[in-house]
């Protein structure tokens, strides 16, 4: 396939199916690092910069947006092939190589927030409110903007092509919203009984509780930070909490058996995703989202000094759901 640029090659991200209960149950997983940087922010900061108003992007105007990462990284990469400024607020939360990833595509970054590795999701956001109003940047405000959740609906249609109104279950992480919302809405109009779990970080607050340290990065939200308007709890059936050490756990699994490479929010929503296949009916059929590579945390998730740095222990994955996974017994002969 010859392409015009980059931005055409976001979407249409192949899907891996693992089997489960010796094929009684289906695990597919829709691998969204196959999007340019690497994360399936690429369809919602696309989206988001398509809604600016033609006067402003006209205009070159600058933008400007808090992040985690990953979407900074979108925004960065649409600016440069869109001709735009671009200024990311991030905070130590963030991995290196994020930050770098940003002023690679030419962009600004701005860290805020202490120095040992907290989300300042609050201070972000207030920084991108001053900048917007002191400096005249367009703030794109992910977690309020409907355009996020609306640049999903090429990843619902690319699901119901892949598999068809057999979906059963999508379990998803949850952060601003945008990938679990904007999906669910759209896979609902096609299969109504559908059921949709979102998960966050155990010190998340999107679905209650306490209010806690994380080490999940770009899902959840802080304690201190808004929950946005994107996130829609109608489209959502149940939501769950996943702990740090559970869900790298299921990254190292995934690493080691597939050999396929995922960050700490994918690994805890295919932790709840092999939680509800141990009860799912037969022919049930999980869909989950890769949402970026495990390359951008070779030196958290997979680094066991930082591991032990944080008391983060990984645990036995296999053990833990014996009889589940259809392969096991031929991987633990090798």
């Amino acid at each position: 396939m010859i392409v015009n640029n980059i931005l055409e090659t976001i979407g249409r991200t192949p899907m891996l199916h693992i089997p489960l209960r010796r094929g009684e149950v289906g695990l597919y997983i829709k691998l969204e690092m196959f999007n340019p940087t690497g994360s399936m922010k690429d369809r919602m900061a696309l989206s988001m910069v398509d809604s600016l108003p033609i006067a402003l992007k006209e205009a070159a105007i600058s933008i400007v947006e808090s992040s985690s990462g990953n979407t900074a990284s979108a925004l960065a990469m649409i600016s440069a092939v869109r001709r735009l400024q671009f200024t990311a607020l991030m905070d130590s939360h963030a991995s290196s190589d994020k930050i770098f990833t940003v002023r690679a595509f030419g962009s600004k970054v701005r860290v805020v927030g202490s120095g040992d590795g907290a989300l300042a999701t609050d201070q972000r956001d207030e920084e991108a409110r001053r900048i917007a109003i002191e400096e005249g940047a367009y703030w794109t405000e992910q977690h309020n903007n409907p355009a996020n959740a609306a640049g999903y609906m090429g990843l619902a249609a690319e699901l119901l092509e892949d598999l068809g109104p057999r979906i059963t279950h999508f379990v998803s992480a949850i952060g601003t919203g945008g990938s679990l919302c904007g999906t669910a809405r759209q896979l609902r109009q096609h299969i109504p009984e559908l059921q949709v779990i979102g998960v966050e970080p155990v010190g998340s607050i999107i679905f209650g509780g306490q209010g806690g340290c994380y080490r999940q990065s770009g899902t959840g939200t802080p304690e201190g930070a808004n929950v946005g308007v994107v996130i829609d709890y109608d489209a959502i059936d149940s939501g769950r909490k996943v702990g740090d050490d559970n869900a790298f756990s299921i990254c190292h699994y995934l690493a080691r058996r597939h050999g396929l490479l995922v960050g700490g929010s994918t690994g805890g929503a295919i932790y709840e995703a092999l939680s509800v296949a141990l009860e799912a009916p037969v022919g049930s059929r999980i869909v989950t989202l890769a949402c970026d590579s495990g390359t951008k945390y070779l030196d958290t998730i997979f680094n066991q000094d930082w591991l032990s740095s944080h008391d983060i222990h990984i645990t036995d994955v296999e053990a833990e759901f014996a009889g589940l996974f259809a392969d096991a017994p031929a991987h633990r002969s090798r």
